[in-house]
C-alpha cells in the first residue's frame, strides 16, 4: 500500500513538473510574440525564412520518401511535389521580401473573399448569428481592403504581425493549460485515498 502511495506521489510530481514546463514554454512564446509585435519587419523576415527552411526540409524528406517508394505509382507524384517544395523553399530563402509580398497579397485576397462570402451568406441565410456573421464579414472585408490598399508596403509588417499574434495567443493558451493542469493534478492528489 505504501508503495502505491509513493508511486502516486511520484506521478503527481512528474505531472506537475510537466505542466510547469508547459507554462514556461507558454511564457517564452508570449515574450516572442510581444517582441515580434514590436519589431514586425524583423518578425516578417524571420517567419519567411523559417517558412522557406520548412519548405526545403519538407521537400528533401519528401524526395527521400519518394526514392524509397520507387517502383510504385506514388514515385513520380512524390518527386514532383518534393521538387516543387525544394524550389519554393530556395526561392523563399533567397528572396524573403518578395515572398512576403506575394503572401501578403494572398492574405489580402483571402480576407476579401472571406468577408464577401460572410456578408452575402449572413444576408441570404439570416440565421441566429446574423449580426455576428455580418460583423465578421465586414471586419474581414475591411482588413482585406486595408492590407490591399497599402500593399506592397504592408507586406513588411502584415505577416510578422500575424505570426507574432499567433505566438502570443498560443503562448497564452499554453500558460493557461499549464496552470490549469497543475490545479487539476493538485485537486486529484487531494481527493486520492491515502
Amino acid at each position: 500500500m505504501a508503495r502505491s502511495g509513493e508511486t502516486r506521489v511520484r506521478r503527481t510530481k512528474g505531472l506537475s513538473r510537466a505542466f510547469n514546463w508547459l507554462a514556461v514554454l507558454g511564457v517564452i512564446l508570449v515574450i516572442a510574440g510581444i517582441v515580434g509585435l514590436v519589431y514586425t519587419a524583423a518578425a516578417t523576415l524571420t517567419s519567411m525564412i523559417l517558412f522557406g527552411w520548412l519548405l526545403l526540409t519538407g521537400g528533401v524528406v519528401g524526395l527521400l520518401h519518394a526514392v524509397q517508394a520507387r517502383g510504385t505509382s506514388f514515385f513520380w507524384l512524390g518527386v514532383i511535389v518534393a521538387a516543387l517544395n525544394i524550389a519554393a523553399g530556395i526561392v523563399v530563402i533567397r528572396i524573403p521580401h518578395a515572398a512576403a509580398d506575394a503572401l501578403t497579397m494572398f492574405a489580402a485576397l483571402l480576407f476579401l473573399a472571406a468577408g464577401l462570402f460572410r456578408l452575402v451568406g449572413s444576408v441570404v441565410v439570416r440565421g441566429p448569428q446574423f449580426g455576428w456573421t455580418l460583423l465578421l464579414g465586414a471586419f474581414d472585408l475591411l482588413l482585406g481592403v486595408l492590407v490591399l490598399v497599402s500593399w506592397p508596403g504592408s507586406s513588411q509588417y502584415v505577416i510578422g504581425c500575424f505570426f507574432s499574434l499567433a505566438l502570443l495567443f498560443d503562448g497564452l493558451g499554453l500558460i493557461a493549460a499549464g496552470y490549469g493542469g497543475r490545479g487539476v493534478v493538485g485537486m486529484m492528489d487531494e481527493r486520492a485515498p491515502v
